[in-house]
């Protein structure tokens, strides 16, 4: 798949049919080299956009943001959290794990001196719908490709 670089309005649809959310999306890299990539689904889905295009990609979890993974849920020191962030259920906080990386997580639930808090995407586990109304598309260039930090399998679009 050839890279490219798109700008597009995505409205964000549970399999239900009812609208999760709706973003502008701007000048996105649409493709690298597949390895791990979240929305793996949604960027082969933008292959070939044409500027003016509509497009609707259904997605199951897996090829979303991912199934649903309990081990993501774990138990955490509250005194390791920033003082800086209220801790209350739904709070987005950032934690550093065993590997050395990071993750972002959400507190589930709040135990006394621990936290329950949940790494999953928030959607996570669900099959969706993305509906695409393109703006512009045309094809990434060598640098843009090496040299992008605004790469569709890097962000949550929603």
């Amino acid at each position: 798949m050839s890279p490219q670089v798109v700008s597009f309005h995505c409205t964000l649809k549970n399999i239900a049919g009812n609208v999760i959310s709706s973003t502008y999306n701007h000048d996105v890299l649409t493709s690298t080299d597949g390895e791990g990539e979240l929305l793996r689904g949604l960027s082969k889905g933008l292959q070939n956009l044409k500027k003016g295009e509509r497009r609707v990609i259904k997605l199951s979890a897996e090829n979303a943001y991912g199934l649903y993974d309990p081990k993501k849920v774990f138990l955490y020191p509250r005194k390791k959290i920033s003082r800086d962030i209220v801790l209350s259920i739904g709070a987005a906080v950032v934690v550093p794990l065993k590997s050395g990386a990071v993750r972002k997580c959400r507190v589930t639930q709040l135990h006394g001196d621990m936290v329950s808090l949940d790494g999953n995407h928030p959607l996570a586990g669900q099959d969706l719908i993305f509906e695409i109304d393109a703006l512009s598309a045309r094809a990434a260039t060598p640098a843009e490709v090496s040299e992008s930090s605004n790469v569709l399998s890097t962000q949550f679009l929603h």
